[in-house]
Order: C-alpha cells, then structure tokens, then sequence
C-alpha cells in the first residue's frame, strides 16, 4: 500500500507523542513491505529525503512566524498535496487543523481518509472561548466528511459513540519494554534510585501540572520533585516564577533521549501523569513498559489504560494524601508486574503496526463510506 502521515512535526520525533507514533507506525509499515510517507514542515531539522526506508515530504509550516493559524495552512498544503501522489490513505494525526482540507478535498476522491481524532481538543484549558468553539466545529466536521475515524481509547471511542452516532475503530499507540535501562543517567541530575518524583509532559494547563506540584509543595516532602517537559513557553515561565521558592522542584527542561527519559522514568519513586483531555498518551504507556508507580488523574481515559494498576487523583488533596502513605512494597512490585505484562499483550509495537496494517487493508479494499 501507499500511505501518507499527515498532521505531525514530522519525523524523527523533537516534539511528542503524536511525532513518536508516526516514526513508530511509518517505520514499522515499511518494514512490512509498504509505502510510507511522513509529511515534515520545512524547519525541522531532519533534511534528508528518507529516515530508515519512509519518505519524508517537506512543506512550508509558517508556525513560527503566525502562530498556531498556520497548521490550518500547513495540512491544506500537505492534505493537498498528498490527494495527487496517489496514495491508499492519507492519515491525519488530530482533527484541529484538518477540517477544512477534509471537508474540501475527500469528497469524490478514490483515497480512504481516515483521521485519528486523538483527544478532546476543546477541552484543553490553554484555549480561549473563540478557540474551544472552533474546535468543536473542527471535531464535527472531520467526524462527518473522514471516511474513517480512529479513537486511540476507549473513552474516546465511546464519546464519538454517544456523542454522534458513529463507531470509531479503536486503534491505541504502542510502547517497547526497554531491554536494560541504566541508572548511571540520574546521576546526571544528582538524583538517586527511589529518592524522587518526576513528572513528564508538556506543560500545558490541562496535564494538572499545578495540582500535582501544589500538592507537592503543602505535603513538605523534601524528595526532589522533577519536572521533565519544554518550559520556556509562556505557560512554562509562570510555573518556573510560581514555583521558585521550592528547591526540591526541578525543571530540567524537555527530555528527548530516550534512554536519559527511561532511566528517570524507571528509577523515581513516584511517575505522576496529570493528562486530563483524553486519549491514550504515549507517557503513560511508556511508564508502564517500565514498570513505574504510577499516580494518574482519575478520568475514564487514563483509567481505561491504566485501570487498577496504579494510584489516582482529582485534586491537590489526593496528592499530599498519596506522597503522605506508606508504601504497600507487595502491591508495587505486583503493580509493576502487571504493568509491564499488559504492555507486552496489548500496547506491544508490534502488534500496534499489525493492527493499523490489517486495518488499512480492509479499508482499501471498499469504497470509503463517508460519515453522515
């Protein structure tokens, strides 16, 4: 087959999950045999024309000169672009920015569009109340004009169930179960085994980075508390001023080797994961291939994943209540135990790529019906 990756940074990944599954997938699916496609903004930093066998198309993103307006430029660019190379799909990574390219372009087209519709983008709280409307008009309509939609949850799948009728297929990310990890990286940043918290995410409003390091900070802990995610946004400014009197809070900035990030990952004594707005999100899949202790947000979306296997919280409270307790040592190696095994039965890479493989199969096969 022939298929495009839309919606992206582009690979190799610098940004964050959605970038790391198109590597993964890209790579994955050409191994297998196929055609692959990645669609890069010209200002990534990887030039070349392929990344181990996929193609890479690079096309004028004005992301850093009109902000965040330009990725409605960007996929216009790419999604039509993409429509003339003849490809079986054309995979869009989010629906924000892709609506009015599906909804001009997939009609009497012989592609199969299918778009992964990732979270619930209008309930992210860095957006204002212009912003969130037109991303609930974005979600309705890539939901009617994409031939096929992914939910990568089972929260998700179930929104888009009851919400507008449709059934989605579900179809998660991956993880890998690192073969060794070593401790040598904490020491990078004086840490020692067991003797710190971390947390690891783009410091957005909505992934409860104020709740978890409050309650931090009103439980006295004097265990460092480490902070890995990209901060020198206006929003990462504000935490680092908010936060300036606490020395046990670290921000050591974003975090892209990925042997750095398992052995802070694996050796903490706590992996909070505050993700609120849906989805399965790639940290959290990947803490569990490493077997961390796990406190996530309490919502149907962490939980679908995660489900007994970890700790959860609402609110400030539940934090200094969780970092206060005393470890049940049995529970948490059983925990990781479990953890590691349901990554290896049913988040594994491998059986990832199989399932999209056999999914775009099918869908090539038909002619795509589009969602009324």
């Amino acid at each position: 087959m022939k298929i495009a990756i839309l919606g992206t940074r582009g690979i190799p990944n610098e940004y964050g999950g959605f970038e790391q599954f198109a590597e993964y997938l890209s790579t994955g699916l050409v191994d297998r045999g196929h055609q692959v496609a990645v669609y890069n903004p010209s200002w990534h930093s990887y030039q070349k024309e392929f990344f181990k066998g996929v193609e890479i198309i690079k096309k004028h993103c004005p992301e850093k000169t009109i902000g965040s307006l330009a990725h409605f430029l960007y996929d216009w660019i790419c999604s039509k672009d993409a429509k003339k190379r003849g490809f079986d799909v054309i995979y869009h990574a989010g629906y924000l920015s892709a609506g009015p390219s599906i909804f001009f372009l997939s009609k009497k087209s012989d592609v199969c569009w299918v778009t992964n519709m990732d979270g619930l983008e209008w309930k992210r709280d860095k957006w204002n109340k212009p912003v969130k409307w037109l991303a609930k008009q974005m979600e309705k309509i890539v939901v009617r004009h994409s031939n096929y939609i992914i939910s990568d949850n089972i929260g998700i799948q179930k929104y888009y169930k009851e919400k507008f009728k449709i059934n989605s297929t579900f179809l998660p990310y991956g993880a890998a179960i690192p073969e060794y990890v070593s401790d040598q990286f904490i020491e990078e940043f004086k840490l020692k085994i067991n003797r710190y918290y971390i947390l690891v995410a783009r410091l957005e409003p909505e992934n409860s980075i104020e709740t978890i390091l409050d309650g931090f900070c009103e439980s006295k802990s004097k265990t460092p508390f480490v902070v890995v995610g990209r901060n020198n946004s206006r929003y990462g400014e504000f935490l680092k001023r908010k936060y300036h009197s606490n020395d046990k809070i670290i921000f050591v900035g974003g975090v892209y080797n990925i042997d750095k990030l398992n052995s802070l990952r694996k050796y903490a004594k706590l992996y909070f994961h505050g993700h609120t707005v849906g989805g399965t999100n790639p940290s959290l899949l990947e803490a569990m291939a490493l077997g961390a202790s796990i406190v996530a947000h309490n919502n149907i979306f962490n939980f679908s994943v995660l489900d007994t296997l970890g700790d959860y919280f609402s609110s400030k409270d539940d934090i200094i209540k969780i970092i206060s307790k005393r470890v049940n040592e049995k529970k948490k190696i059983l925990n990781k135990e479990m953890c590691i095994k349901k990554i290896k039965e049913k988040y594994n890479w491998n059986k990832i790529i199989c399932d999209h493989e056999n999914f775009f199969y099918r869908i090539k096969d038909k002619n795509p019906i589009t969602l009324k």
